[in-house]
C-alpha cells in the first residue's frame, strides 16, 4: 500500500480554501483577492460574464491589470472564485425538516442563487468545483439523506437529480427575466405574447396534441411546471425508499452494474441479502446514536468551559 500523493492544487482552488500564499509585493492594503472578486461579480451581475476581464476589473478598482495578476494569476481562477462567491452557503433551512423538505429547500435556494447571479449559468461545467461553498451545498444535501437506507452512491445521485432540476429551472427563468428586461415586459406580457404566437402558428391538423394543449390554456396557466417536476421526482425517491424499507427493492447496485435476477429466488441468497439490509439498518441506527452522543458531549463540554 502506497501513501496517497497530495494533489497539486490549482491556484484558484487554493485561493478559495484560503491556503494560497499571499503576494510578496504590490498594493496590499488597497488590494485583496476579496476586493478583486467582489468587483468582478459586480461587473458580471450588471453586464454578464462576457464583460469580465482582468482589465475591466482593474479599471473598476483603479489599478493596473498587472496589479491584479499578483493576486489572481489567471482569468479562469478569477471565474472560479466568482462562482464560489455567487454560490454562497446554504441557509439554516437546509438543516431542518424531513429529507424531502430539506431537498426542496436546497432546490429553491439554488434557483434563487441563479436568478441573483444568472451569469453563473454561463460558466462552463468542467466537473464539480472543489471549493468550500460548493462542498457545503453537497454536504447539506447528503446530510438530508443521511438517515435514509440509500447507499452513498444513491444519495449523491439524488443530489444530482435535485441540483439538475435547479439548474434547468434557473436557466429558463433567467432567460425569461433577461427578455423581460430587454423588452420592458412583465411576466404576464411575455405569457400572453407566447400564447398568442402559438395559437397563430400551431394548427390542429398538423400538431393535434399540441393544439389541444394550447386550447386548454397550458401557456396561460399560472402553476409552476418546474416545481411539479421536482415533486414528482422526489415522489419517485420516496417510493424507492418505501420499497427498500419493505425489502421489495433491489439493493443499490455499484456503478459497474450487476444483475442478480437469475438467483433472486434462491432462499440462501435472499436470506443473505436480508442480513445485509438488517446490518446496514443497525449501522445507521448506531451512527444516529453516535451523532446524538457527540452533540450531548459537546453541550456538556461547553457547560463545563469557564466563562470568558
Amino acid at each position: 500500500m502506497t501513501d496517497a500523493v497530495e494533489p497539486d492544487l490549482p491556484r484558484g482552488v487554493a485561493l478559495a480554501w484560503g491556503i494560497a500564499a499571499d503576494p510578496q509585493r504590490g498594493p496590499k492594503r488597497e488590494m485583496s483577492v476579496e476586493r478583486i472578486v467582489d468587483a468582478a461579480v459586480e461587473i458580471a451581475d450588471a453586464e454578464g460574464l462576457g464583460a469580465v476581464s482582468m482589465a475591466a476589473v482593474a479599471a473598476r478598482l483603479g489599478f493596473t491589470p498587472m496589479s491584479l495578476y499578483r493576486y489572481v494569476t489567471a482569468k479562469d481562477d478569477l471565474v472560479l472564485l466568482m462562482q464560489e462567491e455567487a454560490t454562497g452557503l446554504p441557509s439554516e433551512g437546509m438543516h431542518v425538516g424531513s429529507w424531502r423538505e430539506r431537498l426542496e429547500a436546497l432546490y429553491g435556494e439554488q434557483v434563487q442563487q441563479y436568478l441573483r447571479h444568472p451569469w453563473v449559468l454561463d460558466v462552463p461545467i468542467s466537473g464539480s468545483p472543489a471549493t468550500p461553498n460548493s462542498a457545503a451545498w453537497m454536504d447539506a444535501g447528503l446530510a438530508a439523506l443521511a438517515d435514509t437506507p440509500l447507499s452513498h452512491n444513491d444519495r449523491l445521485a439524488v443530489i444530482l437529480l435535485v441540483t439538475g432540476h435547479a439548474r434547468w429551472t434557473g436557466t429558463v427563468l433567467a432567460g425569461y427575466a433577461r427578455v423581460a428586461r430587454e423588452h420592458s415586459e412583465s411576466d404576464a406580457d411575455i405569457t400572453l405574447r407566447e400564447d398568442a404566437l402559438y395559437r397563430h402558428l400551431i394548427s390542429g391538423d398538423e400538431f393535434p396534441d399540441l393544439r389541444a394543449a394550447i386550447d386548454a390554456g397550458v401557456f396561460l396557466d399560472e402553476s409552476d411546471p418546474f416545481a411539479f417536476g421536482v415533486a414528482r421526482s422526489l415522489d419517485g425517491v420516496e417510493t424507492y425508499l418505501a420499497a427498500l424499507a419493505a425489502g421489495r427493492a433491489d439493493e443499490p447496485r455499484p456503478w459497474h452494474g450487476r444483475d442478480d435476477a437469475d438467483i433472486a429466488d434462491d432462499k440462501k441468497f435472499r436470506e443473505a441479502r436480508k442480513a445485509v439490509r438488517d446490518a446496514e439498518k443497525a449501522l445507521r441506527d448506531a451512527r444516529k446514536v453516535e451523532r446524538q452522543a457527540a452533540r450531548e458531549a459537546r453541550e456538556r463540554r461547553a457547560r463545563q468551559r469557564p466563562p470568558g
